[in-house]
């Protein structure tokens, strides 16, 4: 018999966990596959995922949004494991990026017991996995201020949209970088002032976002869009331009794609930590911040008629 074991995320509150958990134990039950469950919250969640994936279970389970997955998928990644996913975050990119049934525990349970197993791409920047997207500037600070707004309001779509609207009223500083892009050339540098820098690694949430660039994607790039040097109000209507699906390549960002990237520190802070987001999970890392594409022995359960290329 198949060892499933599964790490959910305990942010709604323990007592509603151990609710969710009975529900997730009973599928799993039902599906004749019985599982293991760990309960985490938080700060918690990447070290009980280290724990698991040291114990050896065949598939380990991330319960939770996309900063549950991408913690789960790092403690995995490089172990032969396999990767099985419950949806349970506010925007769950990465699972409808497989097709996984949202807010159906049974129907997503039974794709992790009877689901074909894909080999997963996946992204680092400094050896730090993630998923869907990797940021630097404005957006870690739009994560942070919409942590407070979860903690004081719950978690809500419109808090997340008003978490953005927030923080760019505050934005006062542009950052000093260089990128270095490798090409089949060579590598290719770009001096930017830019307040923030976006890397993406997933297509669909590309297209869920009025995106282009989804070729490049299939093509093995990772793509950075930049945006330009603005205050405050041009980076509101930039923001209000991504929300309904209208940002357009060299008037709301510059779009670069490559397999591997590199930001370098060039104004006041290059020896200073800065703030990282990966998949809505946020981490202080210091410069040069090396974005890279890894196919290693990761997997993940997705439905059976899934395409076999994952990213």
């Amino acid at each position: 018999m198949t060892r499933i074991c599964v790490v959910l995320n305990a942010g709604s509150g323990r007592k509603q966990a151990q609710s969710l958990c009975e529900s997730v134990a009973a599928a799993f039950e039902a599906q004749g596959c019985p599982a293991q469950l760990r309960l985490a919250e938080g700060a918690e969640i990447p070290k009980v995922a280290q724990q698991v994936a040291r114990e050896g279970f065949e598939i380990v389970v991330a319960a939770g949004g996309d900063g549950t997955i991408c913690a789960v998928a790092s403690a995995l990644s490089g172990s032969g494991g396999t990767l099985g996913i419950l949806p349970m975050g506010t925007f769950n990119y990465f699972a409808r990026s497989l097709d996984l049934p949202l807010d159906d525990i049974e129907a997503a349970v039974a794709v992790i017991c009877a689901g074909a197993k894909r080999p997963l791409g996946y992204a680092r920047v400094n050896g730090e996995v993630f998923l869907n997207n990797a940021s630097l500037g404005t957006y870690p600070a739009i994560l942070k201020e919409r942590e407070a707004i979860y903690d004081k309001w719950g978690r809500s779509r419109v808090a997340a949209y008003w978490s953005v609207v927030k923080t760019l009223l505050g934005l006062r500083s542009q950052m000093r970088l260089r990128l270095v892009a490798q090409s089949a050339q060579g590598p290719i540098s770009h001096d930017l002032a830019t307040p923030l820098v976006f890397v993406m690694n997933n297509a669909f949430q590309l297209e869920a976002m009025g995106l282009p660039g989804k070729e490049h994607i299939a093509a093995g790039n990772l793509l950075a869009f930049v945006a330009p040097k603005v205050g405050r109000w041009g980076m509101i209507r930039i923001a209000l331009a991504l929300a309904v699906g209208r940002a357009r390549n060299h008037r709301h960002f510059e779009m670069i794609a490559a397999p591997s990237l590199t930001l370098e520190e060039t104004g006041s802070r290059k020896h200073r930590p800065r703030r990282i987001a990966r998949d809505g999970e946020r981490a202080m890392l210091a410069a040069p911040f090396r974005f890279e594409l890894c196919r290693d022995d990761l997997s993940v359960m997705v439905p059976q008629t899934r395409a076999q290329d994952l990213r």
